[in-house]
């Protein structure tokens, strides 16, 4: 496990209102339609190369079926089973359904239709028996789950003994100078970029106040073990811009 702990200062979020994690499958299909160009415009194009960093992370085995949980635009799913000769097939669930749909649009343009499916669903009560994936993943969704413990037992219910669940998510620099660089970037710049963008004045502060708020490093690993989790670790990336939380059912 990482041993850094999650040093976040609370104190620099009072009076900052937290936005309801309720209102986020709309959000999404209100940006549906910039979601992707967003992705690549806010990151610096760094949030590819964190989606790569999971083929990494994949359990042993050939023939593993993945389940993307809040999958968006699919962009998970089209990594791992692009990158990967050892990805057979996946799912993924949004309740987001203009997201779905573009989702969809980029499966059938790449003519993957017969591996990879999209369907609505919520990461709290997943449409699927127990113990049928290889693999869960959830990238930038786990914080929009509202009840986050039951969110991750769902993803560890649905994983075969043996399985890997793969979390990227939001997280904050450890040092001092590049976090304070970094959330003068967040709180005031992304916001107004993304609304230009998106047309969509709420959906890049709901951002930052949601990361600013979300538990990471020692504290997500520990949520993690509380559902179920053996061998819990993460891979930092990009000086803590973003983490990989890695944890395995025995």
């Amino acid at each position: 496990m990482n041993t850094r702990e999650n040093s976040h200062n609370r104190s620099t979020n009072l009076g900052r209102d937290i936005p309801s994690r309720d209102e986020a499958p709309a959000m999404f299909d209100r940006i549906a339609h910039r979601y992707d160009l967003l992705n690549r415009v806010l990151s610096g194009g760094r949030d590819v190369i964190w989606r790569h960093r999971l083929l990494r992370h994949l359990p042993p085995g050939r023939d593993l079926q993945v389940l993307d949980v809040a999958t968006g635009t699919a962009d998970v799913l089209l990594t791992l089973i692009n990158g990967s000769p050892r990805v057979h097939s996946g799912a993924g669930v949004d309740l987001a359904d203009r997201m779905l749909q573009i989702g969809r649009r980029k499966i059938a343009e790449r003519g993957l239709g017969h591996r990879l499916t999209l369907q609505h669903g919520d990461a709290q009560d997943l449409p699927f028996e127990d113990e049928r994936f290889e693999i869960t993943t959830i990238a930038f969704g786990i914080r929009n789950v509202p009840d986050v413990p039951r969110g991750l037992a769902e993803m560890f219910r649905v994983l075969k003994p043996g399985g890997r669940a793969l979390i990227l998510e939001f997280s904050l620099p450890a040092n001092r100078l590049v976090r304070r660089l970094y959330l003068l970037y967040f709180r005031y710049v992304l916001p107004r970029l993304g609304a230009m963008v998106s047309g969509d004045n709420f959906a890049y502060s709901y951002l930052n106040k949601t990361v600013e708020t979300f538990p990471y490093g020692d504290q997500f690993c520990r949520l993690m073990h509380e559902a179920g989790f053996a061998n819990v670790r993460s891979d930092v990336l990009t000086f803590g811009i973003a983490t990989i939380y890695i944890g395995e059912k025995q």
